[in-house]
């Protein structure tokens, strides 16, 4: 059963038993007063029956017993048998002195003995309301001593109509409360399938999302529960999509890393192989041998330096790090004292300056950084004489900033996001030249990722590139000092 069905059958039901309930008690509690209010009109009529035949009875006992209470019953029957009410006067016997020819008529012996047989010295007073051949009547009886004997005088008032009325009105009730469901059912059928409208179009969208429709959200922007639902459905097909592209972005990755990884393995192989084999099938001369030797080294030297890299990329997340206070001096000092000489040799325009601060991490991981990042910018120069990098450090509130700068070829606006892949190569053919196999960027971002940093990369072609990276720094008192080298 749909959600719509179960909340249009749960208020139906709700429905009818509430007005069921409250209408049927409002009916009985109406009758009930009005039961209450005619059988104290009938008390009434009995105590006046009572106070007036006892007046009369004094008034001509001395006429006898006999006479006294015929003459007193027919002097005062007018004023009592008025409004449906019949009096009725027993002897201790049990014969009618008055009324005995109602009585019998009605059929009323039976309940009219019960009730004066009730009745004793002690218990003067009785009322009942019985149903009787289909109609309702209410029986009084009080307990008169006279002169020679006991009597019961007695009273039965009809209270048929105010049955009659009750029951009119739960019949009409009943009618009403019929129209009432149905009305009420339609517009609770009506409500429930609005209100679970949006429900429904969740239900149909999550569907379309199964089914590959990836771009589609709710519109719902109300601001009810089922609305922060619609948002929360929202943000979850975000995330989900945007984790299904990151996976397929890492299946690609390590696709293209496979093929990279044996692209990379099968030049070195195939020079190797070739060259062992001409100097294994083929008499060469020493010149030749000479040449073959030096490419099956060169290119062995190759394949080490590959593996050393992919072992370093694999296995730095796998060892602990021991981080420790670095002054930004030390490190300018080694890179000046290490890249001065190549520098030099490539005729490049160099300069180091690194403000005074204290980073915390490992010394070998953000020298390894640094000359990947120099190295790759000495590869990209091909200015001659007008190349120049500049390597500039400087503190920004809690951070330090490292900023390296080249004039070179630059990198494509649409392969900067790749240049951290391994293997990923903007020149492929220079960079193999270069003696390079793409895993340099790779390494440095992983080392940027350990020191808790981030690295912005802005580049042109033809114009050169800028590379920032922002490290969490340690206070460092004292002032700065500036160095700077150029070759």
């Amino acid at each position: 059963m749909k959600f719509a069905q179960k909340l249009f059958l749960a208020m139906t039901i709700l429905l009818t038993v509430m007005f069921a309930f409250f209408g049927i008690w409002m009916l009985f509690s109406d009758f009930s007063r009005l039961l209450d209010r005619e059988i104290e009109q009938g008390n009434k009529e009995s105590r006046m029956f009572h106070f007036l035949f006892e007046m009369g009875f004094q008034s001509t006992e001395e006429f006898g017993e006999e006479y006294a209470v015929s003459r007193t019953l027919n002097s005062i029957s007018r004023s009592v048998e008025r409004d449906g009410s019949h009096m009725f006067v027993t002897a201790d016997d049990g014969s009618y002195l008055y009324g005995g020819e109602y009585v019998g008529g009605m059929g009323f012996e039976e309940e009219v003995g019960k009730l004066t047989g009730s009745l004793d010295a002690t218990n003067t007073y009785a009322h009942c309301v019985r149903r009787i051949n289909g109609g309702y009547y209410m029986f009084t009886a009080a307990v008169k001593d006279i002169s020679s004997s006991r009597i019961y005088l007695g009273m039965c008032r009809e209270l048929t109509s105010i049955y009659d009325e009750r029951d009119e009105l739960l019949s009409r009730y009943r009618i009403a409360l019929v129209c009432l469901l149905i009305a009420g059912g339609a517009c609770i059928f009506v409500l429930a399938h609005y209100m679970t409208k949006p429900i429904r179009n969740l239900d149909k969208l999550a569907g379309k999302i199964a089914d590959g429709a990836y771009d589609l959200r709710s519109h719902n922007t109300n601001l009810d529960e089922i609305g922060e639902l619609a948002r929360n459905f929202n943000r979850m097909a975000d995330r989900l999509v945007e984790q299904m592209q990151k996976k397929e972005l890492e299946a690609k990755q390590k696709e293209d890393f496979t093929a990279a990884f044996a692209h990379e393995l099968k030049t070195p192989l195939t020079s190797i192989i070739g060259y062992a084999d001409m100097l294994n099938s083929l008499k060469l001369t020493d010149e030749e041998c000479h040449e073959a030797y030096f490419y099956i080294y060169s290119q062995g030297k190759r394949l080490e330096s590959l593996s050393h890299k992919l072992l370093e990329l694999v296995s730095m997340d796998k060892n602990p790090l021991t981080f420790k206070s670095i002054p930004t001096k030390n490190l300018e000092q080694n890179i000046r004292t290490t890249l001065r000489p190549v520098w030099r040799q490539r005729g490049v325009k160099g300069k180091v300056d690194l403000e005074k601060a204290v980073l915390r991490g490992d010394d070998e991981l953000l020298l390894s950084l640094l000359y990947n990042l120099l190295d790759n910018a000495v590869k990209a120069l091909d200015k001659e004489d007008k190349s120049f990098i500049l390597m500039k450090g400087s503190c920004q509130g809690d951070s330090y900033e490292i900023k390296i700068v080249d004039n070179g070829r630059g990198i494509p606006a649409e392969e900067i996001s790749r240049i951290t892949e391994a293997f990923y190569m903007v020149d492929k053919s220079r960079s193999r030249k270069e003696g390079g196999a793409g895993i340099g960027m790779a390494l440095c971002q992983k080392i940027i990722q350990l020191h808790n940093g981030k690295m912005e990369i802005d580049s042109r072609l033809g114009e050169g590139t800028v590379i920032k990276i922002h490290f969490p720094r340690e206070t460092v008192s004292g002032k700065r000092q500036k160095t700077s080298y150029k070759s």
